[in-house]
């Protein structure tokens, strides 16, 4: 079993910035990807942004695209991070991260359908208020 543990969440004015943690205990020579989806209440689970373990190829919403980078430690590549800046009230959210099982190809990732992702953190909250 992986596991996915996040951190970094908390709750910030708007205009502020927050820089999510996820660390995983997967190590492969294989393809998976990692991403990052968030979840308010009342509304669906939407992706935000992605990582693949290959060369790194990344994908962003379009809602966050300008604000948020996802980047990884390249030196263990076990830790991915979420720089989101200009924070705005519509992003608080539980965020949460999540991993695909390994596999021998394919080194784009995508964030439209989370079901596609086999492991779940527990999530960090974010709340964006004055």
């Amino acid at each position: 079993q992986v596991q996915l543990v996040e951190s970094g969440g908390g709750l910030v004015q708007p205009g502020g910035s927050l820089r999510l943690s996820c660390t995983t205990s997967l190590s492969t020579s294989l393809y998976y990807d990692i991403a990052w989806f968030r979840q308010a209440p009342g509304k669906v689970r939407d992706g935000i942004a992605c990582i693949n373990s290959g060369d790194g190829n990344v994908l962003h919403a379009d809602s966050v695209k300008d604000r948020f980078t996802i980047s990884r430690d390249n030196a263990s590549k076990n830790t991915v991070y979420l720089q989101m800046d200009n924070l705005k009230p519509e992003d608080t959210a539980r965020y949460y991260c999540a991993i695909t099982k390994p596999r021998a190809y394919g080194d784009q990732c995508y964030i439209w359908t989370p079901t596609s992702y086999d492991y779940w953190g527990q999530g960090t909250q974010v709340t964006v208020s004055s």
